[in-house]
C-alpha cells in the first residue's frame, strides 16, 4: 500500500466505548491472596505470624456477590491470651467472618470502598475488633492496575513491530463498575491513537 494512502488511516483515532471487562471472582481472590492474605495463606489484623499467644487472622477467603456489593466471607481465628510458663492463658475464639465492599473506578486502579464487616456468630470483643481492623486495612492493600493491563494489552507491538503504526491508549475511564455472581464488570470508555512511525 503506498505511504501516502497509508497514512491518513493509521492517524485516525477510533473511539472504543462501552467496552466491558470482566475481572471474574477467581481473580479477585488471586489479587487478595498477593495482596492481603500473604503470610501463608492468611490476613494477620493483629500480631505478627510468630505470636504464640496474641494474635488474630483470617483465611481460606471466597469471593461473591451480595445485593450489588463484593462479598468476601472468610474464617476469623483470634487470641488474646497471656505467655504464663510456655501457656497461653487467656480468651480465643474462631468464626466465619462476611465483608462487603464496594468496587470502584479511581486513578487507573479497581479499588474497594465501603467496606461493612459482620460476623456469623455472637457478638464479642474480637468481632468489634475485626471489624475495626478490616474496614481500615482491605481498602489500604486491595488494587487492581486496570489501566495498566490494559496498557499492556493494546499498546503492544503490531506484528512483533514490523507493522507501519503503533497504538496509544488514551483517555482511559470506567463509567460504571457493577457486581454479578460471577464478576466484577467495569464499563470501559477510552481512544486508542493510531500512528504512523516517524
Amino acid at each position: 500500500m503506498p505511504r501516502a494512502f497509508l497514512l491518513p488511516l493509521v492517524l485516525l483515532a477510533p473511539r472504543l466505548a462501552a467496552v466491558e471487562i470482566r475481572v471474574e471472582h477467581s481473580v479477585i481472590r488471586a489479587l487478595l491472596a498477593e495482596q492481603a492474605f500473604t503470610d501463608e495463606g492468611r490476613f494477620y489484623v493483629k500480631g505478627p505470624k510468630a505470636a504464640k499467644c496474641s494474635f488474630a487472622y483470617l483465611e481460606n477467603p471466597e469471593i461473591g456477590a451480595e445485593n450489588g456489593r463484593l462479598r468476601i466471607r472468610a474464617r476469623f481465628t483470634g487470641r488474646s491470651a497471656r505467655d504464663l510458663f510456655g501457656r497461653c492463658v487467656g480468651l480465643g475464639d474462631s468464626f466465619v467472618t462476611v465483608i462487603t465492599a464496594v468496587p470502584y473506578y479511581q486513578d487507573g486502579m479497581l479499588r474497594l470502598r465501603d467496606v461493612v464487616v459482620r460476623n456469623e456468630g455472637p457478638e464479642g470483643f474480637y468481632a468489634r475488633r475485626v471489624r475495626t481492623t478490616l474496614a481500615r486495612e482491605l481498602p489500604r492493600k486491595f488494587g487492581y492496575r486496570m489501566h495498566e493491563k490494559a496498557q499492556r494489552i493494546l499498546e503492544q507491538p503490531v506484528d512483533g513491530g514490523k507493522a507501519p503504526y503503533h497504538q496509544r491508549l488514551e483517555r482511559f475511564q470506567a463509567s460504571e463498575v457493577r457486581v454479578t455472581d460471577e464478576a466484577v464488570i467495569l464499563v470501559l470508555d477510552f481512544v486508542l491513537v493510531v500512528k504512523g512511525h516517524p
